[in-house]
């Protein structure tokens, strides 16, 4: 397995190096073509009592909009060339865009948000807006982060749906790092000797996909928090399943994979 095509969301309003570099040497890993993506809409905001954007507003607003977008593109071509790139961007809300046209990309690296804050709400893209409706893997690579070092991946298991597709979709990385570790978290030590029969079970299928892994059951009682002693393992990557419901138009998350979208100090991979 691995991935032909790799896309990444460039934000209009911040630099988007960290996680662009990230993109581009996953794209040389794997020898796959790099898809830089990019979109924004023009949804003027006033306040009750100012006067509404008359339609000459709205035409300088969209022109602004599509300026940035084409400086988007060039910083994406300088960075990239000489590799096999391609680029597509539009005026359209982002997460649809982006959903829509993920169906070419294997895997979409975006940036985490910084301080949980979407810094434009025009054109950036909120990662939870995202993972739940495209169905393809997510990268979020937080702002800190300057490269993806595959040395050792964390596999969040839970026994559900979401956590098997997570693993599957991330086989092409796990192949690549040095060390993979598969870990349940329990909250109750009489679940231990189930939780390693099920990480087992983990182990022996990725070892059949050539991977070596081992396993961990972590107890972590209520009310400690299990993100912290995941996050204290020194993983370069973390591998979960995104959970969480729908309530109108608004996703609402669990706690863990909240956690992992706002706070994560390492690259996540995430599929729902």
């Amino acid at each position: 397995m691995t991935f032909s095509n790799i896309m990444v969301h460039l934000d209009l309003e911040v630099a988007n190096d960290p996680y662009l570099q990230v993109a581009l040497s996953l794209a040389d890993r794997f020898e796959a073509k790099l898809i830089g993506i990019a979109a924004a809409i023009e949804e003027p905001s006033y306040y009750p009592g100012e006067a509404a954007f008359d339609e000459g507003s709205l035409k300088q607003l969209c022109s602004d909009i599509t300026k940035r977008m084409a400086q988007a593109e060039d910083r994406f071509r300088s960075v990239s060339s000489p590799r096999t790139v391609e680029w597509r961007s539009a005026i359209a809300r982002p997460a649809e865009y982006v959903s829509r046209e993920a169906r070419a990309a294997d895997l979409l690296v975006i940036g985490a948000q910084r301080n949980g804050l979407v810094s434009d709400p025009a054109g950036s893209l909120d990662p939870g807006d995202l993972v739940m409706q495209i169905g393809r893997p997510i990268l979020v690579v937080p702002p800190q982060v300057k490269s993806l070092e595959l040395k050792l991946a964390m596999v969040c298991w839970k026994d559900t749906r979401e956590a098997r597709r997570a693993v599957s979709d991330a086989l092409p990385l796990l192949q690549k790092m040095q060390e993979v570790v598969v870990v349940e978290v329990i909250q109750d030590e009489s679940a231990r000797d189930a939780a390693h029969s099920r990480v087992d079970d983990v182990i022996s299928w990725l070892e059949r996909h050539g991977i070596r892994a081992f396993a961990r059951v972590f107890y972590c009682p209520e009310p400690e928090d299990p993100m912290e002693k995941l996050f204290q393992y020194g993983a370069n990557l973390i591998v979960a399943g995104a959970y969480g419901h729908t309530r109108l138009r608004e996703w609402v998350f669990g706690g863990f994979t909240h956690d992992l979208l706002r706070h994560s100090p390492v690259c996540a991979l995430f599929a729902h």
